[in-house]
């Protein structure tokens, strides 16, 4: 699996264009989303919510040939990771986080539920039950939590939905 930097807020137009333009060298084309609560006219409402602003996720066998053609595609892309020679793909941690807490046809991170009990997060439901540990701030207001996670090299902050029920 490797990653595609494109233009913030085209990233779903980019992975239809790839799909469309470059379907024959790509295997799957995705833009993880996260499931976030959202106020909307006094009513909670579930949105989408882009994990990686700015990037596109393809699993291809035809790394080079793909690179190379991405100068079709009418706005800039370019592969994350390596030298116009050699291009890393993402790391067995990397892409074993995302299928963790993905939906894997959807790619979606969906809602979680859990509890606070004493200064411990418990998750009922949801892809953050046991990841608990992963979570590095909690925002109860806006039912959201914030992970640390290694990717692309560096360590990257995402946000995805949580919602606490009750704190004892």
């Amino acid at each position: 699996m490797y990653v595609l930097h494109v233009p913030g807020g085209r990233e779903r137009t980019a992975r239809d264009l790839i799909v469309k333009l470059l379907g024959e060298l790509v295997e799957e084309c995705f833009v993880p989303v996260g499931e976030v609560m959202r106020r909307e006219g006094g009513a909670w409402v579930r949105t989408e919510q882009l994990l990686f602003p700015g990037y596109v996720f393809v699993t291809t066998g035809a790394i080079d040939r793909l690179a190379r053609r991405l100068r079709e595609l009418p706005f800039y892309a370019r592969v994350i990771g390596g030298d116009a020679e050699r291009f890393v793909p993402l790391t067995v941690e990397e892409v074993a986080w995302l299928t963790a807490l993905t939906n894997v046809e959807t790619h979606v991170v969906e809602m979680s539920r859990g509890v606070i009990e004493g200064d411990r997060v418990v998750v009922w439901s949801g892809p953050l039950r046991g990841h608990e540990g992963d979570i590095r701030k909690i925002d109860r207001h806006k039912r959201v939590a914030y992970l640390d996670m290694e990717m692309f090299g560096r360590t990257k902050t995402i946000k995805v939905g949580l919602e606490i029920v009750s704190k004892k």
